[in-house]
């Protein structure tokens, strides 16, 4: 866990996250009005606002934790209206890639195990979430809520996984260095050990900078912002902010699963061309 290099208010970031998903307390530092409310737009476009609050519920006793009036205020707002936490599920998510061969091959592989005499759920909803966030990344961006539900789903269901059959299902998608990306971002923030994460043989050097490079970027960024568009003149012409942001993030991720990242990257050209308005 790297949280030492990072500056103050992304250490605080990171520890009200840990302690909100995993209850893993560290006592945060306190800051600056501006540097909290920098902090929340983290939180925000990172779609942790709910564990964010966890963690703050959970640390308000400690002097340390100076939040400004108004972030005190939304806080509490959030946790008068907050329904009663539910327990992780256990069903069965439907997940796709974009590759055709490799979503053929996801589909044979899944239905394969649906009727084999040891099925394994767990193991299947593991692989979902895995490709959950990879699609996300691919699209989006690094999601760090996808993470953190990989990383809750690991402690409380890990031990009924068949990480066997996850390796080799990761193997014949092309997705096992992707996972192990997922997996070394658990390592490289929150504090996961390697002997939780079977499917990481080593640690990804570039988790680090990516998650990072994610949290530091506070514009939402959004797969349907359009690639093409009509002119009322009837040419056709392209957004090139969204198409050069798209290609950075296609090259910084298709080391980890190449083929699908290419396959990926077309398959949203191709849809942004199709929805062109006539």
């Amino acid at each position: 866990m790297k949280i030492e290099a990072m500056d103050i208010i992304q250490r605080n970031f990171f520890r009200l996250l840990r302690t909100g998903a995993f209850d893993d307390k560290e006592v945060v530092e306190p800051m600056s009005a501006f540097k909290w409310r920098r902090l929340y737009q983290m939180v925000e476009v990172q779609n942790v606002t709910d564990i964010f609050v966890s963690g703050v519920n959970k640390q308000s006793k400690e002097e340390s934790l100076n939040l400004p009036d108004d972030l005190k205020a939304d806080v509490q707002q959030r946790l008068d209206a907050a329904a009663p936490s539910k327990k992780l599920t256990t069903g069965l998510e439907q997940v796709e890639l974009s590759n055709h061969f490799l979503n053929k091959k996801l589909r044979k592989l899944m239905n394969a195990e649906r009727h084999s005499i040891d099925t394994s759920l767990e193991t299947m909803q593991l692989l979902s979430i895995i490709i959950t966030n990879m699609n996300s990344m691919l699209n989006n961006g690094l999601s760090l809520s996808g993470i953190i539900r990989l990383g809750q789903y690991l402690r409380r269901r890990g031990d009924r996984v068949d990480f066997v059959k996850l390796e080799s299902w990761l193997h014949q998608l092309h997705l096992s260095r992707m996972a192990q990306l997922e997996g070394s971002i658990l390592m490289v923030v929150f504090g996961f050990e390697q002997d939780e994460l079977p499917f990481v043989v080593k640690e990804e050097k570039d988790a680090y900078d990516l998650t990072i490079r994610a949290i530091s970027n506070l514009a939402k960024d959004t797969a349907k912002e359009w690639h093409f568009r009509q002119s009322s003149t009837g040419f056709v012409r392209n957004n090139s902010a969204i198409l050069r942001r798209n290609i950075r993030r296609s090259i910084r991720y298709i080391n980890y699963a190449p083929v699908e990242t290419t396959s990926s990257f077309f398959t949203n050209l191709a849809r942004s061309l199709s929805e062109i308005e006539e």
